[in-house]
């Protein structure tokens, strides 16, 4: 979600109704407190910036009356005018650039588009944090620019989403960054870091450019499936698998990120909804994470608990039971309503309105927002020249490309030499549409050209046959397409899926194309001159078993939705501008995984009821594409170089407390301390060289695993990865840094976590190399 009142409406009807709004003349200078040409400022103290922000907010919130404190507990913040507080609208989102969702941004002024970025999860596919925060960074930027035109109300972004994508069919999979928990970590981290203007490292220096949040906690990742909403859903969740998956990205977000924002979700999670669960809002995210910031639900969630899933008696003890639990803010009017009268129903004290209003209040502070004219502070000099600029539209480019997997390329039949293309055929409903390239919660972008056109520029004789009406494709042309087909050199597909097949509040019931796909793809594959090339445009995964297998299809492409610039990336990687580095971030599934409920939110198999696990970590069965798959137009060797550890020892002094009824030694990390933890700190290196003809960026990726998958193990798991640049025939050392009491330990039952004694496996594509935990 992040902004989950979200109505689906085609993206082109909306930037349609963008192009003909009339152009409305903003304020130059946005709304902002303590105007010092105010008289009354220099009596504020929450005006006075030589002033702790926690004694600033309280000198305000102690100036309101009850009937000026509960209008703010909203998305849309009125102004108090008797103070020089101007409104703020805290709704506004940046999953993939500044988006038309939400209330805060504007684009009917000077400012009319953004750079839109590939949607996450083809950025996720790079395995790249430079380049994730490298688009953070573009996009607060961004924000901060549109805000200073006076075309934003807020500077608060309601992204990004880092729920694990669990399941192939949830039509959101599309906006997070996939399904292993460290990715989303990572994503989680340098994108909050990027966005919000702190340094790559973590480093904070001056006040907030933006805001992130991080959404939607926890354990959400199922819409609308067969009847079952995420309105009214109660996620069963184990504490194993909480430790494990569903936890660890906003974990991160919050203690390494330092996210300024946690949104809660729809659903329960074991009886409660997750915006009246104490232990998840309060114990959990403020007091064992040290999460500084404000918690906002998603949109009208709050009046589902006491609606649609009747967890509350009344509306006062819906907006009382999310309070106490630690929410501070409503996106919707719910809590406006009815704070006041639960509180004259003694349901709700003022107080603790009033440290809800103290999260708000300090976060507006700490971006700025009451310290005069915008214009006189640092981030004043961000204008409109930052929005659309040559060196973000350049980063889009970039990420498109270095995100799209290469997944067959049978007896080398990409890169095409242009010089060899005399004439070209393109087919598919997602060719020539260029809002299909966007994803869900785009914007207007800069520019855009499409796959087609994007051809065209290569090769003059281009002709274009849409095959299907839609992505849906329930009507089709397959004879013009096998005409067509039949007459030129070359054949590219552009099929998939679309925000009419998978999106926010539509879930997919089935991993195979829509329509007649299929049915059109194998027809031309048949009837084309050579093997044909197939792009697919998805958020999800699809059972493409039939192209894998067939000899006439000899190259297939993975784009996702790859943003402003994906046409053109596309093309540059098919004609070799551009070698394919991206790995998948996904298991892709075969059609028989429809048999597992989505509702089932267990992660790991069970044999006995045929239950075949969810993700790499724990699918027991045979995947059409393993998660981290992709090809390169050149190839890669791994070695693990001598100076690796081979032994880890553990202090015998040591107050360990061993697990019990185990058969496999194993010691809880919590015993053996974060000072000795810390001091296990090992490195891996692996040696890395390109073999093949071309330079080309490469994710490493390293994972571990355990001699067996007793007791819950998984199969292995994601440890580590960084993606290096290689010139065709050159060699680098890779060096990762690990700390066996998180990357080689475990979750058991209860969620505590265990280092294992005996032998662990550093795995690098082929190559093993063998540890050994001595107790």
């Amino acid at each position: 979600m992040g902004a989950d009142r979200e109505l689906h409406v085609l993206s082109a009807l909306l930037l349609l109704l963008l192009l003909v709004q009339p152009l409305i003349v903003f304020s130059s200078t946005p709304p902002f407190a303590c105007d010092p040409t105010n008289p009354s400022t220099p009596y504020y103290a929450f005006c006075k910036t030589t002033l702790p922000i926690d004694k600033r907010v309280s000198d305000l919130v102690s100036r309101l009356t009850l009937e000026e404190k509960v209008p703010q507990l909203g998305d849309v913040a009125p102004a108090i005018p008797r103070l020089g507080v101007p409104s703020y609208k805290w709704w506004s989102e940046a999953l993939h650039g500044l988006s038309l969702w939400g209330r805060g941004i504007h684009f009917n002024g000077t400012i009319r588009s953004a750079t839109s970025f590939p949607q996450v999860i083809l950025t996720a596919a790079s395995f790249n944090p430079r380049l994730w925060y490298r688009i953070g960074q573009a996009i607060g930027m961004e924000a901060r620019a549109i805000y200073n035109v006076g075309q934003a109300e807020g500077l608060t972004f309601w992204s990004p989403n880092v729920n694990i994508f669990r399941d192939p069919r949830w039509g959101r999979g599309q906006e997070t960054p996939g399904e292993d928990p460290m990715t989303a970590s990572k994503y989680a981290v340098y994108f909050v870091r990027g966005l919000q203007g702190d340094s790559f490292r973590g480093r904070r220096s001056g006040q907030l450019k933006a805001s992130a949040c991080c959404k939607h906690y926890t354990a959400y990742d199922m819409d609308n499936w067969k009847g079952n909403s995420r309105y009214t859903f109660d996620a069963r969740v184990t504490a194993q698998d909480m430790e494990d998956t569903y936890q660890p990205p906003f974990r991160s977000c919050i203690e390494q990120g330092r996210a300024t924002c946690v949104m809660c979700s729809y659903n329960r999670v074991n009886g409660v909804p997750t915006c009246a669960d104490y232990n998840l809002l309060s114990k959990t995210a403020r007091g064992l994470w040290g999460f500084n910031g404000y918690i906002a639900s998603d949109c009208d969630a709050v009046a589902l608990i006491y609606g649609a899933d009747g967890y509350a008696k009344s509306a006062e003890d819906a907006v009382a039971d999310v309070i106490k639990a630690g929410m501070d803010l409503n996106c919707g009017d719910y809590v406006q309503k009815y704070a006041g009268s639960a509180v004259k129903e003694g349901k709700l004290s003022e107080s603790e309105i009033n440290r809800a209003l103290h999260n708000l209040f300090s976060l507006r502070m700490r971006l700025g927002l009451f310290n005069g004219s915008p214009k006189h502070q640092a981030s004043g000099t961000i204008f409109a020249n930052q929005i659309c600029s040559k060196e973000h539209q350049d980063l889009a480019l970039e990420a498109a490309q270095d995100g799209i997997v290469l997944l067959k390329n049978t007896a080398n039949l990409l890169p095409l030499a242009r010089s060899k293309v005399t004439s070209l055929g393109v087919i598919g409903p997602n060719a020539n549409v260029g809002y299909k390239l966007l994803g869900n919660y785009g914007g207007p972008p800069c520019k855009g050209v499409t796959p087609l056109g994007a051809l065209q520029t290569y090769v003059g004789s281009t002709r274009y046959v849409a095959g299907c009406d839609r992505a849906a494709c329930t009507s089709s042309s397959i004879n013009d397409a096998v005409q067509l087909a039949k007459s030129v050199d070359y054949v590219i597909m552009f099929m998939g899926l679309d925000q009419d097949q998978e999106r926010e509040d539509l879930d997919r019931v089935d991993l195979v194309l829509p329509g007649m796909q299929q049915t059109l793809i194998s027809s031309v594959a048949g009837a084309a001159k050579r093997p044909i090339i197939l792009v697919l445009l998805s958020g999800g995964p699809v059972d493409i078993t039939f192209a894998k297998l067939d000899g006439s299809i000899g190259g297939i492409l993975w784009a996702g939705y790859p943003g402003e610039a994906g046409g053109l990336a596309i093309a540059r990687i098919i004609f070799g501008d551009h070698n394919p580095g991206g790995r998948l971030p996904v298991t892709w599934y075969p059609q028989e995984f429809t048999r597992v409920p989505m509702t089932d939110m267990r992660m790991r198999a069970d044999p006995a009821s045929g239950y075949p696990g969810r993700t790499y970590r724990f699918y027991t069965g045979k995947p059409v594409y393993r998660f981290g798959y992709g090809l390169s137009y050149t190839t890669y060797s791994y070695e693990f170089e001598a100076e690796a550890v081979t032994w880890i020892y553990l202090n015998d002094s040591l107050p360990l407390q061993a697990t019990a009824n185990s058969d496999i030694p194993s010691y809880h990390t919590a015993s053996i301390g974060s000072d000795a933890c810390g001091k296990l700190k090992l490195s891996a290196a692996v040696s890395v060289k390109n073999h093949g003809p071309m330079a080309g960026k490469h994710p490493v990726l390293l994972f571990s695993r355990w001699p067996s998958l007793q007791h819950g193990r998984p199969v292995k798991q994601l440890i580590g990865f960084k993606s290096v640049h290689l010139e065709a025939g050159e060699s680098t050392k890779v060096v990762f840094s690990l700390w066996p009491c998180q990357q080689l330990s475990r979750a058991l039952g209860d969620g505590t976590r265990v280092l294992d004694r005996g032998s662990h496996f550093l795995v690098v594509g082929e190559k093993e190399h063998e540890i050994n935990v001595v107790f």
